[in-house]
């Protein structure tokens, strides 16, 4: 893509180095010794689902790659002059096939290989999946549109069945065509984002990278996965690193911050994930670490490709609790989210089986944050629900949906719609545990719409979205013999999220239900939502 040694190349990193995640400053790359840390049981414990009786590597399951480069083909781009064990399904620039020797980057290459490596030093999360990979090119002849089409045309790959999307790359507010932009949704990305997540069905795991001169854009979309990274701490991924720029604006810098964080409430980190030393391979098959909000993500696109590996699994052998329902992108979001690790359990299960505890930059935890004690707010602004634990949403995911039209097991999840001013119960089978912890996790999508000019369904560059917004679902857990959500023992009530969370302990022992009420209708009067929820039941 650059020129290596060159001015021109020089200058073009110095003024466009922000819009990959994580490549300029927070990007280390050193020689080292090889260290699949991050995927095994000190980092998501992916590792534990690729071996018996598990079997899970993403096998047939289609996943993908936008970024300003590709990765590059071994016999194809001189660039790679190994054979890297990257099974890359197809690559392309933009919306066509990509060209020999054109468009490969290290960076590609790099974020791709910690999603499907199959090589033995350095296995990838997911290695036996499909990855589709698109180069938007250099910034100096692109920007949101081509970056939007670059997304939708890798979303219809695979027959349209394509699970999830990286994005380890992002725009800044300074390149926004907007009169004074700022992180309202509305950047033609972002809502390019949230239109594809619904029409293709497919999640986008974006690098969340906000705040002072990071690359925000799309890090304000509503219906993907925006990701932190952590670090390790005494051999485990525990800490937000402090290169992540997704704190609350503070001090002397903040009116200039906050034109880089999300407007209003709404808080842009989902999850987080391992992006600290990550050890993978160069374009010249050299190890060498790398950090940033890039390496994050990735991790949780390709955790994408093993649930839904064992989600085709049970379809295709036609398991009870199951249906087509498990592929959908809010299912899968739920899961991810429902099932990260806060605060390590003591081993007696009332903090349902945690690993690990996670710190934010400030060494506080999630019991000590403003999203625990504030039923407002879903999502710890640096950590946003925990840490990314593979074999955890694999436990979430596998019990199968339930219906609320009887009572559901202590484990689930379910996709279902809920009418305006409505509200759907799911009673618990089991009593719970007295001084247990409840997680339960909502999950539904903006309604953004492409105004498509010349009505060929499909995003043309010059055309544009519309934002429908956001209906408003609130989240509680009350008595099983209640009526009134006033007398709920938890809640998450957001005005502004697309996501409800809840994670409390049960104050006394007893029977219980889960109830999503649809607070308020600004769109469409039926709303689509997923659920995931997890407790403790007494003995």
């Amino acid at each position: 893509m650059w020129r290596e040694g060159s001015l021109a190349h020089r200058r073009i990193v110095k003024r466009f180095g922000w819009i990959i995640g994580g490549l300029s400053a927070s990007c280390l790359t050193i020689p080292v010794f090889a260290s699949p840390a991050s995927i095994g049981e000190t980092g998501i414990e992916a590792s534990r689902l690729h071996d018996p009786p598990y079997n899970l590597i993403g096998r047939k399951i289609a996943i993908g790659q936008v970024e300003i480069g590709r990765p590059g083909l071994f016999g194809t781009d001189k660039a790679v002059s190994w054979n890297p064990a990257i099974a890359l399904q197809r690559v392309f620039y933009r919306d066509t096939p990509a060209k020999a020797d054109s468009d490969v980057d290290a960076h590609a290459a790099m974020v791709a290989g910690v999603m499907v490596s199959s090589d033995k030093t350095l296995p990838g999360v997911a290695p036996g999946a499909r990855l589709y990979s698109s180069a938007v090119g250099s910034p100096l002849n692109s920007g949101q549109p081509e970056e939007c089409l670059s997304a939708q045309h890798v979303a219809l790959q695979n027959g349209g069945d394509l699970r999830a999307i990286n994005f380890s790359f992002g725009e800044s507010l300074q390149r926004d065509s907007r009169d004074e932009a700022v992180l309202d949704g509305n950047a033609l990305l972002t809502q390019c984002i949230d239109w594809s997540s619904r029409v293709h069905d497919v999640l986008y795991v974006i690098a969340g990278n906000q705040g002072s001169g990071g690359i925000p854009i799309p890090t304000d979309n509503y219906n993907g996965i925006n990701t932190a990274y952590t670090t390790q701490r005494d051999g485990v991924f525990t800490k937000v690193d402090f290169a992540n720029l997704s704190a609350a604006p503070v001090g002397i810098g903040r009116r200039l911050i906050t034109r880089e964080i999300n407007v209003g409430p709404r808080r842009a980190i989902n999850l987080a994930a391992p992006g600290s030393q990550i050890s993978v391979y160069d374009l010249e098959g050299n190890i060498v670490e790398v950090s940033g909000t890039s390496f994050a993500a990735p991790h949780i696109t390709a955790s994408v490709a093993l649930l839904q590996e064992f989600g085709d699994r049970q379809l295709h052998s036609s398991q009870p609790n199951w249906s087509t329902d498990s592929r959908r992108h809010e299912v899968t979001k739920a899961v991810l989210l429902n099932s990260a690790d806060k605060i390590q359990d003591k081993g007696d299960g009332l903090l349902l089986g945690m690993s690990r505890t996670v710190l934010g930059k400030d060494n506080l935890n999630w019991l000590e944050s403003d999203a625990y004690k504030d039923p407002k707010i879903p999502l710890d602004i640096q950590m946003g629900t925990g840490h990314l634990n593979a074999f955890r949403a694999y436990q979430q995911f596998s019990p199968g949906q339930w219906s609320p039209s009887s009572a559901v097991p202590p484990i689930g999840w379910d996709y279902r719609t809920v009418e305006a001013s409505a509200s759907q119960d799911y009673v618990l089978e089991k009593p719970l545990k007295a001084g247990s912890f409840v997680a339960l996790t909502l999950a539904w999508d903006r309604q953004v719409e492409l105004e498509d000019k010349n009505n060929n369904k499909a995003y043309d560059i010059g055309e544009t979205f519309s934002d429908r917004g956001l209906n408003n679902l609130d989240l509680y857990l009350i008595p099983a013999d209640e009526t009134d959500t006033s007398k709920s023992v938890c809640a998450s009530s957001s005005e502004a999220d697309s996501v409800e969370h809840v994670f409390c302990k049960v104050p006394a022992a007893g029977r219980y239900k889960i109830r999503v009420q649809y607070r308020q209708q600004v769109n469409e009067a039926s709303q689509p939502y997923a659920l995931a929820w997890w407790t403790a039941p007494e003995e």
